[in-house]
């Protein structure tokens, strides 16, 4: 963080008191004027259940706001929580970027901020830089375990994953696995990122947290078993960590591991033809999509090969494709 962040104050406050034993169901209000309210404020849902000492757990969904697994999850859960069930804190943000969860966006419509490339933020910068100072500095840290809810959105789909990152501290790196055998999603992921920089997971990660996300389906939208696997997930998280009592309801996971080369990524413009359905078997050189001219007729597609063997894991949504889309991802079998 820079000396600035350091010294100025975060702009929101919450309406929550984080050290009181309970259920509260509040806000983190930030000042926001605007044309149609001078004094406004972003409003974002937050429940905190705590029952004395224990392990904290910070829940967020939305942290993407076309992403809707985390939120029905998370708002489920904090509808029913119980503070007699619990051994700690459970801190519940069910739609992180709030804004754009209103407006079903990726990014933010206030100032298109996309609130994981924002980390650590800047509590005088734009809003949602705001919003992610406040989680840098004031809820990142009180925070044992941090499981962030993620899906394609509108522009991907991927088999329902949940994933950890391999990572330099290899004790952090195994309680991170361990904590994504609990959630028991059908595929777990040892996952690659394209690029790290300002993403939340790296910054719980930088603080030694025992970081989990997830990649639950796309398009949009949701359905009735990716939902099923989000609530049983975070259930699973809680209880693995101690927080909620009882056993881990387990269930079949198959181990993925995301190797070099396992992006592929659209050199033209397009209607997009996928090749290959989720799950099913690649080899290196197969042609994994066709990418169709749309200016005029009578031209080849241009076709989109897997540079390694493995499995399709995720594949571009929308029918029409831009240079530079993500078009595929492979990963291998572990």
């Amino acid at each position: 963080m820079s000396g600035q962040s350091d010294i100025r104050p975060s702009p929101i406050s919450p309406t929550v008191d984080f050290d009181r034993d309970g259920v509260q169901h509040g806000h983190l209000r930030l000042p926001y004027s605007r044309d149609d309210s001078a004094w406004g404020s972003v409003m974002i849902p937050i429940c905190v259940v705590r029952n004395g000492s224990g392990p904290t757990a910070l829940l967020t969904g939305a942290n993407h706001g076309d992403e809707y697994e985390g939120p029905l999850a998370l708002f489920d859960l904090a509808r029913r929580l119980d503070a007699r069930d619990v051994s700690g804190t459970v801190i519940i943000v069910p739609a992180m970027n709030y804004p754009a969860f209103r407006t079903g966006t990726r990014t933010s419509p206030i100032d298109k901020g996309n609130m994981n490339r924002s980390f650590p933020g800047k509590p005088d910068g734009s809003v949602t830089q705001k919003i992610a100072d406040y989680f840098q500095r004031e809820l990142l840290p009180r925070a044992d375990i941090v499981l962030d809810f993620h899906s394609g959105g509108k522009t991907l789909d991927f088999l329902p994953w949940c994933a950890a990152h391999v990572l330099p501290d290899k004790a952090q790196e195994k309680a991170s696995f361990d904590a994504v055998e609990a959630f028991s999603a059908p595929w777990s992921v040892k996952m690659l990122e394209i690029d790290t920089v300002g993403m939340y997971d790296t910054a719980a990660e930088e603080m030694g947290k025992i970081f989990v996300t997830t990649e639950l389906g796309g398009g949009g939208t949701s359905t009735a078993a990716s939902v099923r696997i989000a609530r049983r997930g975070v259930a699973n998280v809680l209880r693995h960590a101690g927080i909620l009592s009882g056993d881990v309801e387990t269930a079949p996971t198959t181990w993925l591991d995301m190797p070099d080369g396992c992006f592929c990524f659209a050199e033209s413009d397009g209607m997009i033809e996928t090749m290959v359905d989720l799950g099913e078997p690649v080899q290196a050189g197969q042609v994994v999509a066709r990418i169709h001219a749309t200016g005029r007729t009578g031209l080849a597609p241009q076709e989109v090969k897997s540079g390694i063997s493995g499995l399709l894991a995720a594949r571009h949504f929308p029918g029409l494709v831009q240079v530079g889309d993500c078009v595929s991802v492979m990963a291998v079998e572990v």
